[in-house]
């Protein structure tokens, strides 16, 4: 996923997506705790993921396209 598509979003397919991505990180770190975790580069993914979301639902609140220049 990559922020160009999350601003092809609404900012409520962006909450839904950011509350998939906070369980889904709950998910992988109790499966990290109790040794079962298979993927650990998911937990990467996910981390970032969430900062991406984060940053676009930042940038739409404050009215700024994202758009360097």
């Amino acid at each position: 996923m990559n922020a160009e598509e999350l601003r092809n979003r609404t900012a409520d397919e962006l909450r839904d997506e950011l509350r998939n991505l906070k369980k889904e990180g709950f998910n992988l770190r109790f499966q990290s705790a109790g040794g079962d975790l298979q993927n650990t580069d998911r937990m990467r993914q996910v981390r970032r993921d969430t900062a991406r979301v984060k940053t676009v639902l930042n940038e739409m609140a404050k009215g700024t396209g994202g758009s360097a220049g």
